[in-house]
């Protein structure tokens, strides 16, 4: 089931319908991962990081960075979901986020590589919304 804002997109169809649910779920992005994620996730969800600056120099729980990489990718998740209402799309963002951002914390890929990717991802989700794929 698709959030109102999202099925009134779906149902203007074309490239208006594609282009603000595209610039919404961009938006959206923007908003999780810069300053919803803050110095704490960015730093905690990396597991090759030292952290320690967060406990006062003490250790760091241990497996933390799972923690926090889930959380940062549940934040994004989220923001999807409410724009969209859709599960669907909701759980592949979870999934492929979190997959891309441990990717990118391995140093793997850039950042670069890391916002194309879920800039894409955004692009492809709207496509698939306004032609009911999803």
């Amino acid at each position: 089931m698709l959030s109102e804002f999202a099925q009134g997109l779906v149902e203007t169809g074309g490239f208006e319908g594609f282009f603000l649910l595209s610039l919404a779920m961009i938006m959206g992005h923007t908003l999780g991962d810069y300053p919803l994620q803050g110095a704490f996730l960015s730093s905690c969800k990396n597991r090759n990081t030292d952290s320690s600056i967060f406990f006062g120099g003490s250790t760091v729980p241990q497996g933390l960075w799972l923690h926090a990489l889930t959380a940062h990718s549940l934040i994004q998740a989220g923001i999807v979901w409410i724009i969209t209402g859709s599960l669907a799309v909701t759980i592949i963002e979870l999934v492929i986020h979190w997959i891309t951002d441990f990717v990118r914390c391995e140093e793997r890929i850039s950042f670069n590589m890391d916002q194309a990717i879920h800039i894409g991802c955004k692009i492809v989700f709207a496509i698939l919304l306004v032609k009911q794929v999803v």
